[in-house]
């Protein structure tokens, strides 16, 4: 089975408050095994327009991906994090 992904791309507003989603995120992120393969850190726009904070996270599968994403745990850190930052994410099938 095919591993699943986030890809997010963010730019955040308020780097103090947008911790809170991040420490918010932790639970949902625990409970369904995500990995962070790429948080933050240097990046190039190669082409199109990009965002300041890009995102990537593994999942075992697409289905625990988009479970986490709808949980009531991440639901919960979303709202925070609609507060402090723009951002957009998909969920992904892996090859």
């Amino acid at each position: 089975m095919p591993k699943g992904y986030w890809i997010a791309r963010v730019d955040v507003r308020d780097p103090e408050g947008y911790k809170d989603y991040v420490a918010a995120a932790k639970p949902a992120f625990d409970k369904y095994g995500a990995t962070m393969l790429v948080r933050g850190g240097a990046y190039e726009f190669a082409e199109g327009p990009g965002r300041a904070r890009n995102v990537v996270i593994e999942f075992a599968s697409l289905q625990a991906a988009h479970d986490c994403y709808h949980s009531p745990e991440y639901q919960a850190a979303k709202a925070i994090r609609q507060k402090y930052a723009e951002a957009e994410i998909v969920l992904v099938d892996g090859v």
